[in-house]
């Protein structure tokens, strides 16, 4: 296996153990071929909105240039593009893991801990404007907008009452 599927690898086991916290079923689309690479959902609910969903496109990098408040991310056109629609049913999301640049650093598992390393980070391209680009955008992905078990069940707890993303 190579670098990239590792690090795909990776990212689908980091977003799948904060689901699983969660309590929220993970899902894998039969292809991927609208920038979707896993569907989370909760199962009933007492919101405005019954058992709501979210799509997410997983993207994972080593040695990126973060600085204090974003993490600069050279997104494929295709996925910038099927991920700002304003009218799809399902919102989306792109979660970039943040991983360190050795891989033997990736995780550490010793008694008590399993510990995934780095973090993710989310946002949402819900809306952005079209770009004259013609194979990649870079995007701004907030440091703010951690990608973890809080954060994942304010995102749900929107949705249930019909806010997006």
């Amino acid at each position: 296996m190579d670098l990239n599927e590792q690090k795909q690898q990776f990212s689908i086991a980091f977003v799948r153990a904060v689901a699983a916290q969660c309590g929220f079923a993970y899902s894998v689309p039969e292809t991927d071929d609208d920038s979707v690479d896993a569907t989370l959902a909760l199962r009933g609910g007492n919101g405005t909105v019954r058992s709501p969903k979210l799509d997410v496109q997983l993207k994972c990098t080593a040695g990126n240039a973060a600085t204090h408040t974003h993490i600069p991310f050279v997104l494929p056109l295709k996925n910038y593009e099927e991920l700002r629609p304003t009218n799809v049913q399902v919102p989306r999301i792109l979660v970039v893991v943040l991983v360190p640049e050795q891989l033997v650093d990736w995780m550490d598992c010793k008694e008590p801990a399993f510990e995934l390393r780095q973090c993710a980070y989310w946002m949402s391209l819900r809306g952005l404007p079209a770009t004259a680009n013609q194979a990649s955008v870079t995007v701004q992905v907030p440091r703010s907008n951690l990608f973890h078990p809080v954060a994942l069940n304010a995102i749900f707890t929107g949705l249930k009452v019909g806010q997006l993303p």
